[in-house]
């Protein structure tokens, strides 16, 4: 395939050059070979697949398990064309109109990028869908592919039954990121995905624009992030709790504080949810308070 890529590049997504490793990501991507990618969060890992996605024939499957990131990432995508249906997701979130719509514009042609999350791909009526002979696929895209490892810190045992089910609805080059992966992680994803020859991208980790700080948690701890947010007047942040009951404590501590934020975790309704997500990037409040399902790959300042 004989593209210009950084005019591609320029043309879909405004950039004017590749950063780290992405072109020749991409460019092995589309010799048709398979690709693993360990890349660390803020390399540009869904540039990796976005991009072929749209220069190839066909719909490109991408399994995420986050559906933050693939609400996200669909109103990128949708917002760079004045054609509706680029690209679409496939969750618990959709209801029936919703999902035959999506299953229309992916027969149709329309769609370069399906997402779809891990539990969806599973169901015998999405494999059913996706093998059938309206639909093309171009590739697979395994995000997040450190949840397939047993080793990893985030497994997920669905994500070990994805390469069975590629078997099943048809053979197609698979590109898999994480931005998180020991040597034993890696070589346990590519195992699993019957890609130990694929092409192999490794970044380097240290990211100089990132600061760290640890502090003591003390009994006012609520207090010292009120004070800390009114310090960063007009900056965007999100704040990570490990319980859904401490996000909505800690969201109606910060308005009671005349501080805009909106909570996000998995038992909020889909609407809800959406609204709010949609809310923190449209800068309507400046924090959201989240379980950590939220706001990895999210493109935001």
């Amino acid at each position: 395939m004989n593209i210009d890529l950084t005019e591609k590049l320029k043309q879909y997504f405004g950039f004017d050059k590749f950063k780290g490793d992405q072109e020749n990501v991409i460019k092995s991507l589309l010799e048709g070979k398979d690709v693993f990618v360990l890349m660390p969060t803020g390399g540009g890992k869904s540039l990796c697949y976005q991009l072929p996605a749209l220069l190839m024939e066909g719909t490109a499957i991408v399994i995420s398990p986050l559906i933050a990131l693939m609400k996200n990432q669909v109103d990128v995508i949708n917002g760079i064309s004045e054609e509706n249906g680029l690209a679409h997701y496939l969750n618990s979130s959709l209801n029936k109109a919703a999902i035959d719509q999506v299953k229309s514009d992916v027969r149709a042609g329309k769609t370069k990028l399906l997402y779809v999350a891990p539990e969806s791909l599973t169901k015998d009526d999405y494999i059913d869908f996706l093998k059938s002979p309206d639909v093309v696929i171009s590739f697979y895209a395994v995000d997040e592919a450190h949840c397939i490892s047993e080793w990893g810190h985030d497994f997920r045992p669905e994500y070990r039954r994805i390469h069975p089910i590629v078997e099943r609805i048809g053979k197609a080059p698979i590109i898999a990121l994480t931005a998180t992966a020991t040597p034993k992680v890696q070589h346990d994803i590519q195992k699993n995905l019957d890609m130990l020859h694929a092409t192999v991208f490794k970044s380097s980790f240290n990211r100089p624009n990132l600061y760290y700080e640890v502090r003591e948690k003390n009994d006012e701890v609520d207090k010292d992030i009120v004070k800390y947010i009114r310090t960063m007047s007009g900056k965007s942040g999100i704040i990570y709790c490990l319980s859904r009951k401490t996000v909505e404590e800690l969201a109606a501590t910060l308005n009671v504080n005349n501080i805009s934020a909106l909570p996000y975790h998995a038992g909020m309704d889909a609407a809800t949810r959406s609204a709010n997500q949609d809310a923190f990037l449209m800068e309507k409040v400046q924090v959201i308070v989240a379980t950590i399902a939220f706001g990895m790959g999210i493109d935001k300042p």
